[in-house]
């Protein structure tokens, strides 16, 4: 079977807001973003995922959305989207959108039509109750439900009052959700990622949670077979545009076996993020155990795994790995491990989570300091349009940036750069096999290998070196800390440190 596009690539996520303002409001920009085109081609990723820029009252700074197939004016105008899509077209680079299903804004029209009163055509849009259940909102300890005044009824909303649930068991609203993908795909773009898409499917009966699960938020547990099917329909709306279009899906799950259903047979989500690594602290034996469970699920499911160390929603790695030869090391593996790696905007920069003041925080469930802005240069504006941002900045901003680390070959900036092109150009990294290696307890180690191709990585975990022997002759290839770049791999690593290793 051919290797996909969105099987070799690796994705770089950008939080809008965060990235690059250009009009000088201190929130970035789409133009910002189309301006910094260039240095993510250099940098070597393959795709852009862009989180939400449609508009938005921003209870939920853009996951609650009000219009789907426009632009919040923050952040530009459509004019604007279309000349970044054919800017990143030019540069080899696919973007991919992050689309809301499970829920809208309680401003967008089709809810303001389903709350005017009882017998509207668009009441079924949404969901609505005399009776409240106990599932328990996202972002609170407060019931999922919420009564509306002006009919009399509970609405459920699996996160903010402000994010009403969409009605899926609606065929108009499947419909109307397939346009908003095809309004989409219609302007040339190469993808989506769906907001926690597990939701979508509801039990009709609507029942308690059990006593064990009283107060435990149910994003992180809900499943209903009716998700299925409503994926298989957005799926052939993908399937029935050219270009190899393609969908990963946010399912907020524990266990690689329920994650790995919402591929279906290859009839539903393209791929599907693992947040295993997200969580796992820094010790090999747990890195370990994820990567078998996970290859080895994957596998048997003939699925297509993904990566990730950081995002918009949690702490970022290098805060929560503690130093910068951790960050390295741990670049390295995500890089060349078999799957999709997504990247976070910023992460290759070594950047660490801002320290948010309590009269400047604004998300409504405490994320505000991983979204701190990217800094571009040492000047007091750090290539913003503002030195005032929409956030502080992060830790450090005049060395951690850009432009400084783009003149520092030694820099992580670099370190990022040179395991792109190590991936792109191995045949064993991009899609070969994944077999972990016997090493000593403190170091992960794992070969990937294809019909012409081998490499073999290793990551020590250990605060003092590490010896591991490995049979015939081995080059490094790529060191987390730049040291013995080129030359034979003597058996011995460094404190946190990583290699890829090549025969020969």
């Amino acid at each position: 079977m051919a290797v996909r596009w969105w099987q070799e690539a690796v994705v770089y996520q950008i939080y809008p807001r965060s990235f690059a303002d250009t009009d000088g409001d201190g929130v970035g920009d789409l133009d910002g973003i189309r301006r910094r085109l260039d240095y993510l081609a250099w940098l070597g990723v393959d795709a852009i995922w862009l989180s939400p820029i449609f508009p938005s009252p921003m209870a939920d700074y853009g996951y609650d959305v009000s219009d789907y197939c426009g632009i919040d004016g923050v952040f530009g105008t459509l004019d604007d989207f279309d000349r970044l899509l054919a800017d990143a077209h030019e540069r080899g680079l696919r973007l991919l959108l992050d689309w809301v299903p499970n829920h809208t804004s309680d401003q967008h029209p089709w809810f303001v039509e389903s709350r005017s009163s009882r017998d509207n055509p668009k009441r079924d849009w949404y969901i609505w109750r005399d009776r409240p259940n106990n599932w328990v909102a996202a972002f609170s300890d407060d019931l999922a439900w919420t009564l509306d005044d002006n009919t009399g009824e509970y609405y459920l909303h699996h996160f903010l009052p402000q994010q009403p649930d969409l009605n899926w068991a609606n065929p108009q609203v499947a419909d109307a959700m397939h346009d908003v993908l095809r309004f989409w795909l219609d302007r040339g773009v190469d993808g989506f990622r769906a907001d926690v898409v597990h939701l979508i499917g509801k039990d009709p009966a609507f029942p308690d949670d059990p006593v064990e699960r009283l107060g435990q938020k149910r994003v992180g547990f809900h499943e209903h077979a009716s998700t299925h099917d409503l994926l298989r329909g957005i799926r052939a709306v993908l399937d029935g545009y050219p270009g190899d279009r393609m969908m990963v899906g946010e399912v907020n799950l524990t266990g690689a076996e329920r994650i790995v259903a919402y591929y279906g047979h290859g009839d539903q989500l393209h791929l599907s993020f693992n947040f295993d690594l997200l969580f796992a602290p820094w010790d090999a034996k747990v890195w370990k155990a994820i990567l078998e469970d996970i290859d080895a699920v994957y596998r048997a499911a003939d699925a297509w795994p993904t990566w990730v160390l950081s995002n918009h929603d949690q702490p970022r790695h290098r805060t929560r790995y503690g130093s910068e030869p951790r960050a390295r090391a741990a670049a390295v593996a995500l890089l060349t491990l078999r799957g999709t790696p997504f990247l976070y905007a910023g992460e290759e920069l070594e950047l660490e989570d801002g320290v948010v003041p309590v009269e400047r925080v604004l998300d409504p469930d405490g994320r505000d300091g991983c979204r701190a802005p990217v800094p571009w240069d040492s000047s007091p504006s750090h290539g913003w349009a503002t030195p005032d941002p929409w956030l502080p900045w992060p830790p450090e901003p005049e060395r951690r940036n850009a432009q400084r680390l783009r003149d520092d070959a030694s820099s992580i900036l670099h370190l990022y750069r040179r395991l792109l092109r190590a991936r792109r150009a191995s045949d064993a990294l991009r899609h070969g096999g994944m077999r972990m290696l016997d090493t000593p307890e403190q170091v992960l180690g794992f070969e990937r290998k294809s019909s012409r191709d081998t490499r073999v990585v290793v990551v020590n975990f250990d605060d003092a070196p590490a010896d591991f022997a490995l049979e015939g002759a081995w080059h490094v290839q790529v060191a987390s800390d730049g040291a013995g770049e080129g030359e034979a791999f003597e058996g011995r690593l460094a404190v946190s440190q990583a290699l890829v290793l090549r025969q020969g």
